[in-house]
């Protein structure tokens, strides 16, 4: 990468399509404290999944090279969309920068599956997505795996309405027709939905259903990349998160920090 030496003491570059990816650096944090971390939240143009393949690929670039600018060592894509259409080409273009994506943990569901059904509630856009299907194609034969369309649900999150009446009816439409009672594991397949954890449990009841997520796996594969390429700091150093927002509202930076600092169910 010309004119982009890494070093151990440049930050770590997180972005999403607006504030979801914030739950991966919830993990990132708690498991690298001693690192820097720079996030960039592109609310103004939130939601990546509704928007045309090409488009999801300028903007995450245009994102990316914000953080680059900024001289980062190495890129979290916390988006769902944005990791099925750029993380491959962003390996392209910055082939020493160490990059990871994410994508719906039905891996660790699958491997953890004691014989009853798996759900993934995901963005339309994830669901229709090849890198989705290759995903579910790979399991198939291993578990029950069934789709959980949940158009809109990560506006909820985006507006920092994390609670309340709404967000019931929501789930009453979407998700429980789904349920049944085999149901054992629910994967929350967008980056947005960890923060809706506790209102999921409480709709879900007293139903005995294990709510997972990428964020701590994708966050454990960056420290391994980063560590690969010796830039991990020091354990002794105290890191900080610096947060941007493509809307440029203070707003946004407040709940983003909200979001950040939420603590976990």
């Amino acid at each position: 990468m010309k004119d982009h030496k890494l070093s151990k003491d440049m930050p770590i570059g997180f972005m999403d399509s607006g504030l979801g990816g914030l739950s991966v650096l919830r993990e990132a944090v708690k498991l690298m404290p001693e690192e820097d971390f720079i996030y960039y939240g592109d609310s103004k143009n939130a939601p990546y999944g509704t928007k045309p393949e090409e488009e999801i690929r300028r903007l995450t670039f245009d994102v990316v090279d914000k953080l680059m600018d900024r001289g980062i060592k190495g890129l979290a894509v916390a988006c769902n969309t944005a990791t099925s259409a750029a993380v491959k080409l962003l390996r392209i273009k910055y082939p020493e920068l160490p990059i990871v994506g994410i994508e719906p943990a039905i891996k660790p569901a699958v491997t953890n599956c004691k014989g009853g059904k798996i759900l993934v509630m995901a963005t339309p856009m994830t669901i229709k997505q090849p890198k989705y299907h290759k995903l579910l194609d790979r399991y198939s034969d291993k578990a029950y795996i069934v789709s959980v369309p949940c158009d809109g649900l990560m506006e909820f999150v985006e507006q920092g309405n994390l609670d309340g009446d709404e967000l019931d009816t929501y789930f009453d439409k979407h998700l429980k027709p789904f349920l049944t009672d085999d149901t054992e594991t629910i994967v929350l397949g967008c980056t947005h939905y960890p923060f809706l954890k506790h209102h999921i449990k409480r709709f879900l009841g007293n139903k005995n259903i294990e709510l997972i997520d990428g964020s701590l796996g994708t966050s454990m594969e960056l420290r391994r990349r980063l560590g690969e390429k010796d830039l991990l700091k020091q354990e002794n150093a105290v890191g900080k998160v610096e947060i941007y927002n493509s809307t440029g509202e203070q707003e946004m930076i407040d709940l983003s920090y909200k979001l950040l600092n939420m603590p976990e169910e």
